[in-house]
């Protein structure tokens, strides 16, 4: 199937008489036939709900949906994009280890690679994504467990160079982490290009409606977790009576391990009602996503035209460094989402900003709604002067995600932006 078909008919498949949409099983509940099942589903040996700590018949359905979409084995909701980033990297990684990851991923998850999960013993390095491989692989070390970056990076728009961050990781013995929030699997599958694990923030373009917060984490199945690195993948773990993941569960032992037992210990799954709504915008988001590019490819261009613009980052306009990068992995757009910098710094950009009607001033992206912000004094207001510059945000970024209004009124309203500078 083509993915516009998947997104609509993938996860749920009602039978006879059942009902056609996905229903919402709102029980933290289920019951057996007898003591013996429970037992069997607690030692893994039979399918089944435990609770809804731990999976769910509505988040199952969402969560084989994804899986097909994205071309894993397998995915685990969570109740947000950063719980999804952090089960991901705690799912292969203990105290004693290291990750590397680009500099130019999202604010919110540099905080927490470099900061939260420093104090639970995991150091992460941060790398020019951009450099060539051999100075990325400086930054591996025997212990080094990962390496982590975004196909489409958040606020910088920069696009990933795949296959390269793909080859590194594996030359090192390592799984590569991709974020693919922005791009979604409609413009990017990164499975398709080396990626073992995939994460999402599914509150942006999944959702794109801004009534849910949630992630997702999808398994390639794909990756050797016997190599030797991964200890806790392939000997038995007593906290299920001796099981072995890549011994019982075969290419889905990642996905199966994140649940069963990190799930299980932190509880960061999402509620049926949400998995609900998130179905809903899943159903719709291959013709969003279309929309979302054609718009963003209209306002990038009239930006890059304003004197008042110093640059614009959007991979799809000629001039960018990443247009070939983007014509490679994402040939069917490169998503709603610009940044662009005003000449004059903060105070500058601030008065833009707020003589803007149309676009809604949020702590937010992705929305069917065009939304801004500046990311300086707001997603990245916690990061160091240096890890702005890191991530290619300057004092007068604004971040615009374009929404699915007509464009012609998109680009009135920035218009009115423009006029209140001059």
């Amino acid at each position: 199937m083509h993915i516009e078909t998947k997104c609509l008919h993938e996860g749920y498949k009602p039978g006879n008489g059942e009902p056609k949409a996905l229903p919402i099983y709102q029980s933290t509940t289920y019951t057996y036939d007898s003591t013996e099942h429970i037992g069997q589903l607690f030692d893994l040996s039979a399918d089944g709900h435990m609770y809804s700590r731990i999976s769910n018949p509505t988040v199952a359905a969402v969560e084989q949906k994804i899986a097909a979409l994205e071309g894993g084995v397998g995915a685990l909701c969570t109740t947000s994009g950063q719980a999804a980033s952090l089960l991901a990297v705690l799912n292969i990684c203990t105290a004693g280890d290291h990750f590397v990851a680009a500099s130019t991923i999202y604010g919110g998850t540099v905080n927490l690679f470099a900061v939260t999960l420093k104090k639970f013993g995991i150091e992460c390095t941060f790398v020019d994504a951009d450099a060539p491989e051999e100075e990325i692989e400086k930054a591996f070390r025997p212990n080094t467990k990962a390496l982590f970056g975004e196909t489409i990076a958040n606020p910088a728009i920069a696009v990933l160079d795949l296959e390269k961050f793909a080859r590194t990781a594996h030359r090192n013995g390592v799984p590569f982490l991709v974020d693919n929030t922005f791009a979604t699997p409609v413009l990017c599958r990164p499975i398709e290009w080396g990626a073992d694990i995939v994460v999402h923030s599914t509150t942006k373009y999944m959702d794109g409606h801004a009534i849910q917060v949630g992630g997702v984490i999808v398994d390639s199945g794909n990756f050797n977790w016997e190599n030797g690195k991964f200890g806790e993948l392939c000997t038995p773990d007593e906290s299920y009576h001796g099981v072995t993941y890549t011994k019982d569960f075969g290419r889905a032992a990642y996905i199966t391990k994140a649940r069963v037992q990190l799930m299980r210990d932190f509880g960061m799954y999402p509620s049926a009602q949400d998995a609900f709504l998130l179905n809903l915008g899943l159903e719709t988001l291959a013709v969003r996503m279309e929309r979302y590019c054609r718009n963003a490819e209209q306002a990038a261009a009239f930006l890059a035209r304003q004197p008042e613009v110093e640059f614009v980052n959007y991979p799809a306009l000629s001039g960018s460094p990443y247009a070939a990068a983007a014509k490679k992995y994402l040939p069917d757009g490169c998503s709603g989402v610009i940044s662009f910098s005003i000449r004059g710094g903060r105070e500058v950009a601030v008065k833009f900003m707020d003589s803007l009607s149309l676009a809604n001033k949020v702590v937010h992206v992705a929305d069917i709604c065009t939304c801004v912000l500046h990311p300086a004094s707001s997603t990245h207001r916690q990061l160091t002067d240096e890890q702005l510059v890191a991530a290619g945000i300057t004092p007068g970024l604004i971040r615009l995600s374009v929404g699915l209004e007509h464009i012609d009124d998109i680009l009135d309203d920035l218009k009115k932006g423009f006029a209140a500078i001059r």
